[in-house]
């Protein structure tokens, strides 16, 4: 007797161990839950470890019962814990795995429901119509009470339920192996499958085809353990995480510090805003409590409040980005410049959640800004008052171009009539009497004669000579037309000179002002006296063509023409240039050994020319 009691006592033991453990697990996973509410696994859990207490505790009382009133009860009674064991396993996997099929889940959930109302309804229970007898068996060295009755044919609907436990537990298991969470697969889909698995022995027991206790405590336990091994894990590792998001928070606060950044969410169903710490502190705000909209506005600058909130309903409402820049007075009484960026974060009906952001202090940026544009307001005030300065001095250097200008033209006029009423003249007579001397020396000395003739030819070319000089620098005042001006240059030159000269132009009546005619002018007369004087030619071409934006001068002849390298920078290239220049144009010179030479002068004619008044 007294060996039947120390086995007694130690099926006692490990069934109470049992309970105990999984009361443990289930108050200490009920606080967690308490303290985060917002996970239902630790709920979940709690309740499927609080039922494998309560069938621990139903089969200790089982193997030691006495009467066949007392084990009927038990067996009617038990049916609730494996209700909430059952119901709680399959949510727990849905939920914490997020495994299994929803219909399997649903069928056990109803199934198990019907065996529950069903157990209650019959005047034994689902397992037995009637239980006959209590047979004591040893077991283990000990003495256990198992039931001899009659089994209920509707307990198949307790074997089609646990049939479908183990096809839901199976079909999990494979769904987290999958996946890639094999320890997950193996510990809780495999307790699971496993214990679906030794339930069986349920009915074997009470078809009498087994002689063993129940032991779906035991079989329960192992797949809460495996549950309560994950969750443990799960909590290690939230703590873990914590600790590093402490640190990374702290680094991170400190590179916001250091940046000037501060960080902020506004939760738009409590109302309640979130500040970095610094930016509590630069606020006044103390560094803990509740922040609301209204008390944070009110450290806001008075004249951009509206602006904030017009802002912050665009992104509210619309969806738009939140970006404004305004002023804050701290406490100090400073004003200081943010820039606040932010986003709506909406829930999964498209309804705006919260509002998250950044600020960045941006005062040294606008004080840089307002330096800068008193910079740029002193630098336009100088560049303005140099730029009058500047005008003046162009207008004052125009007038004496112009008045140079004029002044050579006087005096190539000057000499002009010199030329053709001095020296023309007299060379005029030179030949006349040169002339006169040869025919009195034909008859009686014809060498003399000879010579004589020479000198009247000279004389002839020298006054020739002369007249092309003094029409060159007669000058182009009072040209009029500047197509006929060019024309009648032409006819000179092909007259005095024996040189074909041809004028083009794509105009009867030409839009050239006076200054700008006089000055094309003369740039065509000091070609054209290259061209015979230094180039040899025997045929000038002078075109002029007019574009929408500007007209081109072109002089071209085929006579020597000459090397750029050794003769760019004449006296009469110079001036070519300058005169385009004085009418806002440009001139350029194409030439080369044996390839003749072209002037072309480009003059806009929108142009404004520095001495446009020029003759």
């Amino acid at each position: 007797m007294s060996r039947g009691l120390y086995y007694m006592g130690w099926i006692t033991v490990i069934w109470s161990m049992n309970a105990g453990a999984c009361l443990t697990l289930a108050a200490f996973y009920g606080a967690v839950w308490s303290k985060q509410r917002a996970n239902p696994a630790y709920l979940l859990f709690c309740c499927s470890a609080v039922s494998a207490a309560v069938i621990s505790a139903f089969e200790l009382r089982m193997l030691n019962a006495t009467t066949v009133e007392q084990y009927q009860l038990l067996m009617r009674w038990i049916h609730v814990p494996v209700w909430v064991l059952t119901v709680s396993f399959v949510a727990f996997v849905r939920l914490y795995l997020n495994a299994g099929r929803p219909w399997l889940a649903w069928s056990i959930y109803v199934l198990r429901t019907l065996v529950l109302i069903l157990n209650f309804m019959f005047p034994v229970s689902i397992d037995f119509k009637r239980i006959t007898d209590i047979r004591h068996l040893a077991w283990g060295g000990d003495v256990i009470s198992v039931p001899v009755g009659i089994p209920n044919p509707w307990g198949l609907l307790s074997q089609i339920t646990l049939l479908l436990l183990l096809i839901f537990s199976f079909e999990a298991m494979i769904t987290v192996w999958r996946r890639g969470d094999r320890r997950r697969a193996l510990l809780i889909g495999g307790s699971m499958v496993l214990g679906a698995i030794l339930t069986w022995h349920v009915p074997m027991v009470i078809r009498g085809i087994v002689e063993a206790p129940f032991f779906l405590a035991l079989t329960y336990t192992g797949v809460v353990a495996a549950m309560a091994y994950e969750l443990s894990r799960d909590i290690a590792r939230a703590a873990r995480l914590a600790r590093e998001l402490e640190v990374s928070e702290k680094r991170f606060n400190l590179a916001a510090d250091s940046a000037n950044l501060g960080m902020w969410e506004w939760d738009l169903e409590k109302d309640q805003i979130w500040v970095s710490p610094t930016r509590r502190a630069q606020l006044g705000f103390p560094a803990s409590g509740r922040i609301t909209f209204a008390e944070l506005i009110s450290r806001w600058h008075e004249g951009d409040r509206n602006k904030i909130r017009q802002a912050v309903n665009e992104a509210i409402q619309h969806g738009k980005d939140y970006q404004v820049e305004f002023r804050v007075v701290p406490p100090d009484g400073s004003m200081r410049w943010i820039c606040a960026r932010g986003r709506v974060q909406v829930d999964e009906h498209g309804k705006p959640k919260r509002l998250t952001g950044i600020s960045l202090d941006v005062t040294a940026r606008k004080e840089a800004e307002v330096l800068a544009q008193q910079q740029r307001n002193e630098l336009e005030r100088l560049r303005q008052q140099k730029t009058a300065f500047l005008e003046r001095e162009v207008a004052e250097r125009a007038r004496l171009e112009r008045e140079v200008i004029e002044s050579c033209a006087r005096e190539q006029r000057r000499i002009a009539y010199d030329l053709h009423d001095g020296v023309g003249q007299q060379l005029v007579g030179i030949a006349l009497s040169a002339k006169l001397l040869e025919q009195q020396l034909r008859a009686e000395r014809p060498a003399e004669a000879e010579k004589a003739s020479a000198i009247v030819r000279l004389a002839n070319e020298a006054a020739r000579q002369t007249r092309l000089t003094a029409c060159s620098l007669e000058g182009a005042d009072g040209v009029g037309d500047l197509k006929t001006a060019l024309e009648s240059l032409a006819m000179n030159i092909s007259e005095n000179c024996r040189v074909r000269s041809t004028v083009k132009a794509n105009g009867a009546s030409l839009p050239v002002s006076a200054p700008v005619a006089a000055q094309l002018y003369r740039i065509a007369q000091e070609a054209v006296h290259n061209a015979v004087e230094h180039g040899a030619a025997r045929e000038v071409f002078i075109q002029l063509t007019f574009g929408h934006r500007d007209m081109l001068l072109a002089v071209q002849d085929d006579g020597e023409g000459f090397n750029t390298k050794t003769n760019r920078n004449g006296m009469g290239l110079r001036i070519m240039r300058y005169r385009a220049q004085c009418i806002g144009g440009s001139c350029e010179v194409q030439t080369g050994p044996g390839k003749g030479t072209t002037v072309y002068c480009r003059v806009p004619l929108e142009a404004q020319p520095s001495v446009a008044t020029t003759s």
